[in-house]
């Protein structure tokens, strides 16, 4: 590997190590600073935060990846997250920064939760901390496949290496800096994450052997006639399985908690605009990569052996070592700010829902601190060890933990925010109910084949059956003390 690629990658890492450290002699002496950066996010860094962590891996690697091995058809899976991410924005963004710290201030879904249903409050903590904590480290080790990928195709085998790599750096500025360093580098690695799916579509079709939109047109054609086409054999299945992606974003805690670190309610209409402008650009770059990188590997005749990789096979292929390396920065920026994101919110829950309930309830902010690091460490080899195998799939492990969360949480979180009726045990109803499907599903294969055809995506069954859950069962019970929560 050039030097120089080793050159953009050691400031990079330098980059975020240094973060780190400003994060830790900025604001790190109490929970509420360390969870939550003091609620004193500002709405560019808030909206790239939650657009960075959010994305992940999956950005540069499985949504290019798609494209590239099935066409223009996989993009209704962007066009659904999109959707999806700006409704979470307008339905769930204000909502959810004035209830939280309304209810005691709550650092975590499950302390809001907690909050908002009185009544079954011991219960709800420990069952959504325990999904929080499954999921997340199934999710994490997502990132850490796709810093296995990229060290074993750029770097000729070191699949292991990669993945302890970007654990041990992602380790070391959360543990250090909390959620204000991994809110800041989420900024940066976001504006790197966008840079580069600005660049390589534009270099990947003018530059050496692209040819131009037109001949890339022609080369996909001999593929596939129907390859650029949204709807050719597209079933009303396939369709859904694709858009309700959209759904999960309701209930991704690495995600909705940017939501409660926002500096004010004021500030969410101008955060929304402006993490949703960075979601559009990224998006249309990532479905860039995947599409015109097939037409360049067509025509150049490359042989890429697994369609995760075409990112990193492009960037060594087209770019001068020195921006070749800021490139697999900017992959590794996509991996790392979702592995932080997803550790710190896991850290947060066995703090605040474990260790406080049942091991010591009036412990010391600098306890709650330190206990909060040691569990992102744990939670990061545990997600280590999953991701082991270097045949992992990027898109899949995503997807599992993607509709958990949302069917889990999505219609907890917006009906516990927008109806006064619902009650405790309807809200543990609905928790169970979306996560137990979800798994259900999954573990009986529906997701790959459903009543002799294609597969339907778990969020479906999952949202649907929770949402009725909730809605069943609160109007079969009495609010009690929950009513309260948007009364009061």
């Amino acid at each position: 590997m050039a030097t120089g690629v080793w050159i953009s990658l050691i400031l990079y890492f330098l980059l975020m190590l240094a973060i780190g450290i400003y994060a830790w002699r900025k604001s790190t002496s109490s929970s509420e600073e360390y969870i939550l950066a003091g609620r004193n996010l500002p709405p560019a860094v808030a909206a790239l935060s939650a657009g960075a962590s959010d994305m992940s891996g999956w950005l540069l690697l499985g949504l290019p990846g798609a494209l590239f091995a099935a066409g223009l058809v996989e993009a209704w899976i962007g066009i659904g997250l999109f959707v999806g991410a700006l409704l979470n924005w307008i339905i769930v963004a204000p909502r959810l920064r004035e209830q939280t710290e309304r209810y005691d201030n709550a650092l975590t879904i499950p302390g809001f939760l907690a909050s908002r249903f009185p009544t079954q409050a011991m219960l709800l903590r420990v069952i959504s901390a325990i999904i929080i904590v499954v999921f997340f480290a199934v999710y994490t080790a997502s990132g850490l496949v796709g810093g296995g990928k990229l060290f074993s195709s750029a770097f000729d085998g070191g699949y292991q290496t990669g993945v302890w790599l970007t654990l041990g750096v992602v380790l070391a500025y959360t543990v250090v800096g909390g959620f204000l360093a991994v809110s800041l580098t989420d900024f940066v690695q976001g504006c790197i994450m966008m840079l580069a799916l600005v660049i390589m579509p534009v270099v990947v079709l003018y530059g050496s052997g692209g040819g131009g939109f037109d001949q890339a047109r022609e080369t996909l054609a001999t593929i596939d006639s129907s390859f650029l086409s949204l709807t050719e054999g597209l079933t009303l299945v396939g369709f859904l399985s694709a858009v309700t992606w959209g759904l999960g974003y309701f209930g991704q805690p690495h995600i909705i908690v940017r939501f409660m670190a926002v500096r004010r309610v004021e500030d969410v209409p101008a955060a929304r605009n402006i993490g949703m402008g960075w979601m559009a650009i990224s998006l249309i770059g990532a479905l860039g990569v995947g599409i015109l990188g097939r037409a360049y590997a067509m025509r150049n005749g490359l042989d890429v052996a697994d369609p995760e990789t075409i990112f990193i096979v492009l960037a060594d292929l087209l770019f001068h070592p020195l921006v070749t390396g800021f490139l697999f920065a900017a992959l590794l920026a996509a991996i790392m700010s979702t592995v932080s994101s997803q550790l710190l919110v896991s850290s947060s829950s066995l703090t605040e829902d474990f260790y406080r309930l049942f091991i010591n309830r009036y412990a010391s902010e600098k306890a709650r601190v330190t206990v909060s690091r040691l569990a992102v460490l744990a939670v990061g080899l545990v997600a280590a060890f999953i991701a082991r195998d270097p045949n992992s799939s990027v898109l899949g492990l995503v997807s599992h933990a993607w509709a958990g969360f949302g069917a889990a949480f999505g219609p907890l979180i917006i009906l516990s925010l927008t109806w006064s009726r619902m009650t405790g045990i309807g809200a543990v109803a609905g928790l169970v109910v979306g996560a137990a499907t979800v798994m259900i599903w999954t573990w009986a294969g529906l997701n790959a084949s459903f009543m002799g055809g294609p597969g339907v995506y778990e969020i479906i069954p999952g949202f649907i059956l929770a949402t009725l859950a909730i809605i069943v069962v609160s109007l079969m019970t009495e609010a009690k003390d929950e009513f309260r929560a948007l009364t009061n």
